[in-house]
């Protein structure tokens, strides 16, 4: 049954993931009445997954940069009203010490995701958060004569003054973000972007792929898009040309690791565009065609394997060399130019044809959503229905892997929270 007005939350959240409850939290510290809905099967199924079990809270150092979507001035507006040092704080006093990774990224110390959650969990406890759950929402609704948004379920009805959609997007489906959200938000004439795809996806490669019988090598690169005339692939402004460095994973379906995940929701997007697009890689960032083939014409009576030892693991330069129908045991000088010159077009910019990737059950975040132009980027409330707000993966934000997207939910809830808890509070 639908609760009275009496009984009714000042503020309703659908989903209970990072965006959410830090949306709660903060809600709730104001004073409001927070009733926080969830429908997966696992509490926080994200966060306990989220770096291979450790959970990336946030990255030392984000900028507006480190996302796509949305303009760069709209990210900005919203970071910057919970930057990094508000979430290491927010975390400490919850009793999470962060630790830096060499990589930039912030991990609890004891390099538990449950650490992180169970943290979560209990401050929404101790700011009188109520938390249904499994409790899936079917419908959403606003009802002008009670001045009340109502949840459906086959659980039961509940109301509330306000309502938050933090349902996620369609990433990880398993976890409960399976797409609901976007028809909510339709239901109050959200618009969503012309695409909704997969981002920080595994990449599939053709079967024989030469690279396949590589899985479970590591190799950190350079990746680019280009047409297969060679020319950089650019995005209309502000994007433009699209480049990402890090390790790239070899497995037994295509290309993981940091760099493929980061550069797969630029190559779906691209191929909307222009289905020739290929993925270019230099396996030996460090160089450009010139300096590489200088280095090759120095190498005198090396042996062409030798000479490639200390750019890459033995494994991978015999592949290429195989590739490139060159002898291992073949010094370079012996080689006609053509060939040579081959050779390092293959190691700075080899082309590689993309067939796919692992779409939403393996992709980390969701690119595409509902566009930052309709909500009100001070306060996350629509700009549609007033005493609506939306936080986190629902909205047309995704961040390059490393914690960015985290970083994203926790600004975008706080502010969420912050502001439907100050209206919701001074309403009564």
């Amino acid at each position: 049954m639908t609760q009275t007005a009496d009984d009714a939350a000042d503020l309703l959240i659908v989903g209970a993931g990072a965006a959410g409850m830090m949306a709660a939290i903060t809600a709730g510290r104001a004073g409001a009445k927070v009733l926080m809905l969830d429908g997966a099967r696992t509490l926080g199924a994200k966060i306990l997954v989220a770096g291979g079990g450790r959970c990336n809270v946030t990255h030392f150092q984000v900028s507006e940069r480190d996302y796509a979507g949305s303009t760069p001035s709209q990210i900005r507006k919203v970071l910057q009203q919970f930057p990094v040092r508000d979430v290491i704080a927010f975390f400490e006093a919850l009793g999470v010490e962060l630790k830096r990774e060499d990589t930039g990224k912030l991990f609890p110390t004891t390099d538990q995701a449950r650490t992180v959650l169970n943290a979560l969990l209990q401050a929404c406890a101790d700011a009188g958060v109520r938390i249904l759950h499994p409790h899936r929402v079917d419908r959403v609704s606003w009802d002008a004569s009670s001045q009340c948004f109502i949840a459906e379920s086959a659980s039961g009805n509940v109301s509330a003054r306000r309502l938050l959609l933090a349902s996620g997007g369609k990433a990880l489906p398993k976890s409960g973000s399976d797409g609901a959200g976007y028809n909510f938000a339709r239901t109050f004439g959200h618009s969503m972007t012309s695409q909704i795809v997969p981002a920080l996806a595994p990449l599939l490669l053709a079967p024989g792929h030469w690279l396949l019988a590589l899985s479970g090598l590591a190799l950190d690169v350079e990746l680019s898009l280009v047409l297969p005339s060679g020319a950089p692939f650019k995005f209309p402004a502000p994007q433009g040309a699209i480049s990402v460095q890090g390790a790239l994973l070899a497995t037994h379906f295509g290309l993981s690791g940091p760099a493929a995940l980061d550069i797969s929701r630029h190559w779906t997007h691209a191929r909307t565009i222009d289905p020739s697009v290929l993925l270019k890689v230099n396996w030996i960032p460090q160089h450009r065609e010139e300096s590489l083939d200088a280095v090759f014409v120095a190498s005198k009576g090396v042996s062409a394997l030798n000479v490639l030892r200390p750019f890459a693991p033995e494994r991978f330069a015999r592949a290429i060399l195989e590739v490139c129908a060159i002898d291992p045991n073949a010094t370079l000088q012996q080689l006609p130019r053509e060939r040579r010159l081959a050779l390092v077009r293959a190691l700075v910019a080899m082309h590689v044809v993309v067939t796919g990737d692992r779409g939403f059950t393996y992709a980390e975040a969701t690119a595409g959503g509902v566009p930052l132009d309709e909500v009100d980027l001070t306060t996350m409330e629509s700009k549609l229905q007033r005493g609506l707000y939306l936080a986190g993966e629902i909205l047309d934000v995704d961040g390059r892997i490393g914690g960015f997207n985290f970083q994203w939910a926790w600004a975008s809830g706080f502010s969420a929270g912050k502001s439907a808890a100050g209206v919701a509070v001074t309403s009564k």
